[in-house]
């Protein structure tokens, strides 16, 4: 039984996941290929799951032979979250559920909430209290933070070319001096 807390969350707990105007284009995305890069898994997942309509491509999706899905950055999220579920031992029935769920919030809506598994089921968190409450029965549960996610996903997706549904170019993002030293870091 999943038990329900506060319906929101103060803005500054977790943060949004686009604040102000911030959203990401809606028609820019990523291919399949560097959607499985980014969220980690492997082609054959994405295909089957976008052919099942688990996580199916929101920007643009293939029709016929040579045409390309395109990914949203809010999809690529959802295939990380999926990835990081199935690797729990969460049946793929169970993040079935767990993604329709998803889908059913908002984009600003995701930043706040932290997924939790016993490895049967998932269980949503969007305050401390509910936290206590879910552990109060016993069960160890493993958390996976939306949030973190998508910050994993912000530092590397930049890697990636996007493009926009509409043909349209993608200016790339320009390189903040912080960005620039944690590069330099990693690379030497």
């Amino acid at each position: 039984m999943i038990e329900q807390g506060p319906a929101g969350v103060a803005g500054g707990e977790q943060g949004e996941l686009f604040p102000d105007d911030s959203a990401p284009d809606d028609l820019v995305g990523y291919r399949g290929p560097a959607a499985c890069q980014i969220a980690g898994i492997t082609y054959r997942q994405l295909d089957y799951w976008a052919r099942t309509g688990l996580v199916a491509p929101t920007i643009r999706s293939a029709k016929g032979s040579g045409s390309q899905r395109l990914y949203s950055f809010k999809d690529v999220l959802v295939l990380k979250v999926v990835k990081r579920l199935l690797d729990t031992g969460v049946s793929l029935q169970n993040i079935r559920v767990a993604v329709q769920h998803l889908r059913r919030r908002g984009v600003k809506d995701l930043a706040n909430i932290t997924l939790f598994s016993d490895g049967t089921s998932v269980y949503e968190c969007t305050s401390p209290e509910e936290i206590v409450d879910l552990l109060h029965g016993g069960q160890g549960v493993f958390g996976i933070a939306v949030s973190g996610a998508m910050r994993e996903i912000n530092g590397t997706i930049h890697e990636f070319p996007a493009e926009r549904a509409d043909g349209g170019v993608v200016e790339p993002a320009t390189e903040d001096e912080l960005t620039a030293r944690r590069k330099a870091r990693h690379v030497g």
